[in-house]
């Protein structure tokens, strides 16, 4: 196996690790995998059953970042965070001082 030194800056040396931590794996591990991919794949626009599947991964992996970096920011999703099914369906307590959302009911 061969080493390779690469050099990033420290922002993305920080996001790079906690990515690698919430896969309990390492940027070394990280980085390996892509150039994998990189080498054995092709995402270059193909029209091939394999560039497909290649693209498609790619999609779903990037779509699995901005769902972590949702997570990250936001802490998640909670269900206590939503309002109860009684309340959201009472429409006639509905009014400008207690409108979750903030909405003008005059309507």
């Amino acid at each position: 196996m061969k080493n390779i030194t690469v050099s990033v800056d420290e922002e993305v040396h920080r996001l790079a690790r906690i990515r690698a931590a919430e896969r309990d794996t390492s940027v070394s591990a990280l980085v390996r995998d892509f150039l994998g991919r990189l080498a054995t794949g092709r995402v270059d626009g193909g029209t091939d059953s394999s560039s497909r599947m290649d693209a498609d991964e790619l999609r779903r992996w990037r779509l699995r970042e901005v769902l972590a970096d949702i997570r990250a920011e936001t802490g998640g999703f909670k269900a206590a965070d939503n309002i109860p099914r009684d309340q959201l369906y009472d429409r006639n307590r509905a009014s400008a001082d207690d409108d979750p959302v903030g909405r003008d009911t005059d309507r």
